[in-house]
């Protein structure tokens, strides 16, 4: 039980703070259309969470509900990868991040929708149509910003350059992803590494952008260990629970 509901927290956890990175955004696109879309993502996220978060409620029977586990952890109890959390610096960044966890979490709900457990796979299949759009816009930006301007591909380069740290985390396997796997729950996400850097490379090469040569990779956040951004994250979008607990509407 242990076990299930972490491996929950380490895809739910991702999409919470995602979303949360992009509902930031919300008012402040570079166009209307751009602006729209950005928070139909996040609202898509959002719903996932939903989901996700719910059933871990069930699988607890302890009387905790979704928002318990959106609102009312503490730091080190959020799994989700240090990816996620990274800033909006600009438009790039927040293009590039999008983008870089997008193939990811299409390759993750693909294998996940083949889940003996019946409720992670449902979720996983119907979370499948809203990220495949969320890949095909993310990618189509990549392109557009790398072989657009200089201006442009220097900032789209500069963005994957920074974040390209963070990507090889996804892939490394928690115990509780460890014992999914082997339970046919779950999914193991080392297995998709060689097909994630093959179609992140592909689109980049389209973009006319470099791949990065780098050696070193960030990690932690899927152990609970993240980066100072989560604080900030989490201080936003936990106040108004912490300052009126059991709030209702």
């Amino acid at each position: 039980m242990k076990s299930l509901v972490q491996y929950i927290y380490t895809i739910a956890d991702n999409a919470l703070i995602l979303g949360q990175r992009l509902g930031e955004l919300c008012g402040h696109g570079p166009s209307l259309e751009t602006d729209i879309a950005l928070t139909n993502i996040s609202l898509d996220l959002f719903g996932q969470v939903r989901s996700y978060y719910q059933y871990a409620a069930s699988v607890l029977a302890d009387g905790s509900t979704e928002d318990t586990h959106a609102f009312l952890r503490n730091e080190r109890q959020y799994l989700n990868a240090l990816l996620a959390e990274q800033p909006n610096t600009d438009f790039a960044y927040t293009i590039g991040r999008q983008f870089l966890y997008d193939v990811f979490h299409v390759q993750l709900l693909t294998e996940l929708s083949n889940s003996k457990d019946e409720t992670l796979a449902a979720i996983a299949k119907k979370s499948l149509k809203e990220v495949l759009y969320h890949r095909r816009f993310s990618s189509d930006w990549v392109k557009r910003l790398g072989d657009g301007t200089d201006e442009s591909r220097e900032r789209m380069q500069a963005a994957i350059n920074d974040l390209w740290m963070y990507t090889n985390e996804l892939f490394e396997v928690t115990d509780a992803e460890r014992e999914m796997a082997d339970a046919g729950i779950g999914v193991d996400v080392s297995k998709l590494k060689d097909a994630y850097y093959k179609e992140v490379g592909s689109v980049l090469n389209e973009a006319t952008l470099e791949i990065p040569q780098v050696q070193f990779f960030h990690k932690g956040g899927k152990q609970g260990v993240h980066t100072e951004n989560l604080g900030y994250i989490l201080a936003d979008m936990q106040y108004m629970q912490r300052t009126f607990p059991n709030m209702t509407w």
